[in-house]
């Protein structure tokens, strides 16, 4: 007799709701958050803060997923790569995604709590950015910069969470952050142009056009030259320097696999991308570990 494949458990769809075996999501959040923690707190910041920072980031991050899964799912059946998410294919009701998503973010506001005042109101626009971010897709042509302000909120409330106000310097690592988000998630959407331009969907893609490929360099570089010269002042030492090289060695790499605008390479370009951050954040880390 033929035999029928068990169906998937609650938790498994859920874990795959919130892309638990894709970790490239969370890790692009934490590694710009951790530098800009370990900097606040002029080198390691303990371990308190940085379990509420890592923990919270991932959490976030599976809360987003669950509400940007809801917001887009009559967009996603019709794309290839995203017609058998869990909601979209109906294993997850939107009631059950919504109840997952406010239990992870609930669970991340207990964690900020454990810090204080100042870090415990970043929070509300961090949250607030983060609903709002999928639905921009429909109305603004470049969503990708407002998804580069919610993926760069850890940064200021790192420097809250370790007693001290928002500097200059954290805005300067906004900016940059800001730009090598809009590199990478415009990588992500040229993997999707065809299908978002047939849905009327609105992504920098679209948007840049042919010059979607020089613009994603020149957002990379941004990226350096913001950071480079942001962080200069305090002199970090070679390892930060060392770390800066090797991300434009990435960045001529990353050229390489998208110049051809293949779906295979782009995609490959965006799942790469946490290795950028990682590099920036071990060169600040190290920097601060030798001094």
């Amino acid at each position: 007799m033929p035999t029928t494949a068990t169906p998937p458990s609650r938790l498994a769809l859920y874990l795959d709701l919130i892309r638990w075996s894709r970790p490239a999501g969370w890790l692009l959040l934490l590694w710009p958050t951790l530098a800009a923690l370990w900097i606040a707190a002029d080198g390691f910041p303990g371990w308190h803060l940085l379990a509420v920072f890592t923990l919270g980031t991932i959490l976030m991050r599976s809360a987003g997923c669950c509400v940007n899964d809801v917001a887009d799912r009559d967009f996603d059946r019709h794309v290839k790569r995203t017609a058998q998410r869990p909601i979209t294919s109906g294993a997850v009701s939107v009631r059950e995604a919504l109840a997952v998503g406010a239990v992870l973010a609930l669970v991340a506001f207990a964690l900020v709590l454990t810090t204080n005042a100042a870090t415990i109101a970043w929070s509300v626009p961090a949250l607030a950015v983060t609903i709002l971010y999928p639905f921009t897709k429909r109305f603004f042509s470049m969503p990708q910069a407002v998804l580069g302000v919610a993926f760069s909120m850890g940064i200021p409330m790192a420097f809250t969470a370790v007693g001290r106000d928002v500097p200059w310097l954290a805005l300067w690592l906004v900016l940059g952050n800001l730009f090598w988000v809009l590199a990478y998630d415009t990588e992500y959407a040229m993997v999707d142009r065809d299908d978002d331009l047939r849905i009327g969907m609105k992504t920098s893609a679209i948007t840049l056009g042919r010059f979607d490929v020089p613009a994603i360099v020149a957002f990379y570089l941004l990226l350096v030259a913001i950071w480079a010269a942001a962080l200069a002042p305090l002199a970090l030492g070679w390892p930060f320097w060392l770390a800066i090289a090797a991300v434009l060695a990435q960045v001529a790499w990353h050229f390489t696999l998208i110049r051809r605008r293949t779906r295979e390479g782009c995609f490959t370009a965006f799942r790469q991308n946490h290795w950028i951050g990682f590099t920036l954040f071990a060169g600040i880390a190290a920097s601060y570990a030798l001094r």
